[in-house]
């Protein structure tokens, strides 16, 4: 099989566990890593003796050896490198969401769709196994009709002015992952919600917001996500999961981000199943994208256009949360307090 080489823009928490699977996979071959901090290419040296390294990502861009970019960078500068990648004639994996305002990613989406090279966005769930599992237990008629979809992702992660600016609140940044996979679900657009917030120690962005509402073909929907839970309690607990539920049966899904546990409750199979929760699935990223390039076929990708759609309807709801008075818990002291906590 053949061996695609890849450029590696951004060595941060991402950049650098792509670059790790990016190692692990024989169909791979990292040419060049680029970032501003010298310690991580210092660290991308080792990893991968003989890469080539470089704080200046056109040289990345324009190296007519390398057929795929991969933009791993923050959200503000990625639309000016996935620009530069695509008229250069690049292919591109990049990290979600595209750019940091939803006016900036329409305007790239087209750009994106009028190009004929291979762009993914890194909507991990989509490359999940327990997903395409649960959804194959649904085509096969075993919970009737989907009516329901309950989504829970409430965890003690990044607190304010930890990180991620660009990316938003955690309602955009994380939310919007949860966004597409009800949507994906569904099979169908959003049609309306109602959103609630809430601010936690007096910071002006909402922590935690749910939102419920219904898709167009009449399927409804609960999302709850929050970096709220449990900040300082002494055993680290989450609240993660999926339930669909259908006219005749239900699926239940929970994971604490080591196992996945799927109970499957339907009208000819009653089942338990559990397995590994697989991080960001970034192996299986790099895998399908490879694969992508031999066929043609992008159809198991995440697309730029799902990453746009789950951008725009989570900003959306993060807008209407934050418009509807979201009240305001705690204290700066108490933010604080746990910002100390995490830090040790």
């Amino acid at each position: 099989m053949k061996q695609y080489k890849i450029g590696v823009v951004g060595l941060g928490a991402m950049g650098s566990g792509y670059l790790e699977n990016l190692k692990a996979d024989s169909r791979w071959h990292v040419v060049s890593v680029c970032d501003l901090n010298a310690e991580r290419l210092d660290w991308a040296a080792e990893l991968l003796p003989g890469v080539r390294t470089t704080n200046d990502a056109h040289d990345i861009i324009t190296d007519t050896e390398i057929d795929v970019v991969g933009i791993f960078t923050l959200a503000d500068i990625r639309p000016r490198l996935l620009k530069d990648s695509l008229d250069h004639g690049k292919h591109v994996m990049a990290e979600k969401p595209i750019a940091s305002s939803v006016a900036e990613e329409k305007e790239l989406l087209q750009t994106i769709e009028s190009s004929d090279r291979i762009v993914a966005v890194n909507l991990f769930n989509r490359n999940a196994w327990y997903h395409e599992q649960m959804q194959e237990f649904i085509r096969h008629g075993e919970i009737g009709d989907l009516g329901v979809i309950t989504i829970s992702h409430q965890t003690p992660g990044l607190m304010p002015t930890e990180g991620h600016q660009p990316e938003g609140p955690p309602f955009h940044d994380c939310g919007m992952h949860y966004v597409d996979v009800a949507r994906w679900y569904a099979g169908s657009e959003y049609d309306r919600w109602h959103a609630q917030g809430i601010r936690m120690w007096s910071w002006p962005d909402p922590w935690w917001v749910h939102a419920h509402g219904q898709f167009r073909n009449g399927v409804v929907f609960s999302i709850t996500q929050g970096f709220v839970y449990g900040q300082l309690a002494e055993t680290k607990v989450v609240r993660c999961g999926l339930d669909a539920i259908g006219t005749k049966g239900v699926i239940r899904m929970q994971h604490d981000f080591s196992t996945v546990r799927i109970e499957y409750h339907g009208v000819r199979r009653t089942a338990v199943k559990e397995g590994p929760y697989g991080g960001k699935k970034l192996d299986v990223m790099c895998e399908r994208f490879a694969r992508a390039l031999d066929t043609g076929d992008t159809g198991l990708l995440p697309t730029a256009r799902d990453s746009v759609i789950a951008s725009e309807v989570s900003q959306a709801m993060l807008d209407q949360a934050t418009a509807n008075s979201a009240p305001c818990v705690g204290s700066p002291d108490e933010m604080a307090e746990i910002l100390a906590h995490r830090g040790k």
